[in-house]
């Protein structure tokens, strides 16, 4: 059984920096694209990074890009998300995915 699991959310000050972690566990293969989802109250669910498993290519969302970095290891088992120079509008709860698995997300809360 594939699981997911996100930790290293917080309540932090905007302006700092702070990174997400996500394990990955149960999967055989590696061909799945790894990445972070984020949803605020009242508001769609946003892809914020993603990288995808054959090119390793990189995405960021425009919101994002230049604050944020997405990053695994070697192995497709880790996920991280930097998150640098946060602001308020980044309050969510940010859930990792791996292929079709999700986590259960972990929140952040960016005070002003």
């Amino acid at each position: 059984q594939v699981q997911v699991v996100e930790s290293g959310g917080g309540l932090v000050q905007a302006g700092e920096s702070l990174t997400l972690s996500c394990g990955v566990s149960g999967r055989t293969f590696r061909n799945y694209d790894l990445g972070w989802f984020r949803q605020a109250p009242g508001k769609e669910r946003e892809l914020v990074a993603s990288i995808t498993w054959n090119t390793g290519g990189i995405y960021h969302s425009e919101s994002v890009k230049g604050r944020f970095t997405v990053s695994r290891d070697n192995t497709y088992t880790i996920v991280n998300l930097q998150m640098n120079r946060v602001i308020p509008e980044d309050t969510a709860t940010y859930y990792c995915f791996s292929g079709p698995d999700w986590g259960r997300g972990t929140q952040v809360t960016v005070s002003s």
